[in-house]
């Protein structure tokens, strides 16, 4: 496992208890170096949203059992958040919860002469994700997925 592997699934170990108790859905956790600063960043939701005080909650209590159990020796920035609007489409329950809705893609390379793509998520398994985009039907590698979010019209 690499380095971020290894700090986002102990923070996720750290993390599931705490959000247990708050009756609070982990939606992600990301280890992420920007603009020379590390970042710790673990997304949260729970039915009807979280608001700021759950977000205070989780991040007290998270940053109190990483000061007992630290998964990294780097300085870095805690944040916890709501996934937002357009929330990233990574995980398995995720998929399932965005089945037959709309959802933007990235991808690495071309399919169609496209890179970018909004379609209905029609179907989805370990290997390929399934959209329909401008009535035609795609079958598209798993890996050659960059991103994918909730799609957001604005």
């Amino acid at each position: 496992m690499t380095k971020h592997e290894i700090v986002e699934k102990k923070t996720e170990e750290l993390v599931l208890p705490i959000l247990k108790e708050q009756n609070i859905e982990l939606v992600d956790v990301e280890y992420v170096k920007e603009g020379g600063s590390w970042y710790l960043r673990v997304y949260i939701d729970k039915e009807g949203g979280v608001n700021i005080l759950d977000c205070e909650t989780v991040s007290r209590a998270l940053s109190d059992a990483l000061d007992k159990d630290d998964p990294t020796d780097d300085a870095y920035v805690l944040e916890v958040s709501s996934p937002g609007l357009g929330r990233a489409i990574k995980k398995d329950k995720d998929f399932t919860r965005n089945l037959h809705k709309p959802v933007e893609i990235r991808l690495y390379q071309a399919v169609d002469k496209q890179k970018e793509l909004v379609g209905d998520l029609e179907a989805f398994d370990k290997e390929t994700v399934t959209v329909v985009s401008d009535g035609k039907q795609l079958v598209l590698e798993r890996k050659n997925i960059s991103k994918m979010n909730e799609y957001v019209e604005w």
